[in-house]
């Protein structure tokens, strides 16, 4: 018995693996020798391996000596706020927890860099933090390029202006980013950048630091001489080759970039139209094309997830789970969202295999979902005041 077909909208946890990048994998597999060996298979194992370098550094306008493959941006986040023996570090609360957990673990001074209501980090902040507080020291400035909840785009430009101009280290977290923006690691200024393959349609497990040429920053594993003694022990070819070949089609399809957003804004549009209450989070500011951040108050993020995943549809909440305790997203929490808001909140992702008619199923599904609720609060006179209220706000 064939099972129903299912929509996928949540390209920003990972992407469907690409045909391309599949094929490369595959082709990479009856590569048996080891990339530091001199015999000719270790030379075409090594070939796949630098092939796939120039792939990633072309994503993201690096030289291809400055990328170093990591088991994915979780792996170089972590790298970069450990190796640095840092004495200040500037971060702010919408980071990946993949920043902010070995921020909080390590042992320099942490300031907390704020951000307004859609989540954008306040530039002076930093400034201030620098000019006008204790002395840094060796200090290191971390700032995401786009947020994976809500897609809001941060002013890493600006901010590496400045580090740059005191001295300061900065590193930018471009997940989210690659192959949804065109991404210049000249022109952002930065110093170091993570990446992770299963973003772009890659395999999972793979990534790659982006150090650029004379930054310090210790090793993240002594031992063998691979990724010019960066990172030793012997790379995981396969993937690699995959990360390559996803680098590579992410660049091409840049050029689908409207066509997805234009996707999105279809789909916000019409959604806000079945009940005019939601509310699109970060949508003042500058937002990635592939994602949207819905909330509608006396709905439950996770009970909403649990009815597009019965209908065939996969979509994230905006709340995180910690210890088995559902809470309000961090991110949300960040920009002082008001909580009953943000426990509303659901990620809708796009990417570059969705199409129109998965808006159409999605629509379908929230539209169902709008008379259910709507339904609920006149069918069910005994409900106090401010439970009709709330329910009634979804019509």
């Amino acid at each position: 018995m064939m099972s129903a077909p299912r929509t996928y909208l949540d390209y920003n946890a990972t992407c469907p693996l690409r045909p391309e990048v599949r094929a490369a994998m595959l082709a990479a597999m009856d590569a048996v020798g080891n990339p530091s060996s001199v015999h000719a298979e270790g030379r075409r194992a090594r070939a796949i391996v630098e092939t796939a370098r120039e792939q990633v550094a072309a994503l993201v306008g690096a030289k291809p000596l400055e990328v170093v493959f990591t088991s994915g941006a979780t792996e170089a986040n972590a790298w970069v706020v450990n190796a640095g023996s840092w004495d200040t570090i500037f971060v702010c609360g919408v980071e990946h927890e993949s920043v902010l957990t070995p921020v909080m673990e390590s042992r320099a001074r942490a300031v907390d860099v704020p951000v307004d209501a859609n989540g954008v980090a306040i530039v002076s902040a930093i400034a201030s933090g620098v000019l006008n507080g204790p002395p840094v020291g060796r200090a290191l400035v971390l700032l995401q390029v786009a947020n994976n909840e809500t897609g809001v785009i941060q002013p890493v430009a600006d901010v590496a202006h400045f580090a740059r101009e005191h001295g300061l280290i900065m590193h930018t977290d471009a997940v989210q980013a690659a192959g949804r923006l065109s991404l210049d690691m000249d022109a952002f200024g930065v110093d170091t950048l993570s990446l992770s393959a299963h973003k772009l349609g890659g395999p999972k497990g793979v990534g790659a630091l982006i150090i650029r040429d004379g930054t310090k920053l210790a090793n993240m594993i002594s031992g063998g001489g691979q990724e010019r003694r960066r990172r030793g022990g012997t790379e995981n070819v396969v993937g690699i080759a995959g990360f390559g070949a996803a680098a590579q089609a992410a660049a091409t399809d840049l050029v689908q970039i409207e066509r997805v957003r234009c996707l999105r804004d279809r789909l916000e549009r019409e959604a806000r139209a079945l009940a005019p209450a939601t509310v699109v989070i970060g949508s003042a500011v500058q937002r990635l094309g592939n994602t949207t951040c819905l909330a509608l108050v006396g709905l439950s993020a996770e009970t909403l997830v649990i009815k597009f995943d019965l209908a065939g549809l996969a979509i994230s909440a905006g709340s995180a789970c910690s210890s088995g305790k559902v809470g309000i997203s961090h991110v949300l929490a960040a920009q002082r969202l008001d909580p009953a808001l943000a426990r509303a909140a659901i990620r809708i992702s796009l990417g570059w295999n969705t199409s129109d008619a998965d808006v159409d199923a999605f629509l379908k599904v929230w539209a169902e979902i709008i008379h259910a609720a709507d339904s609920a609060a006149v069918q069910v006179p005994h409900r106090s005041s401010a439970e009709r209220a709330s329910l009634a706000r979804v019509a």
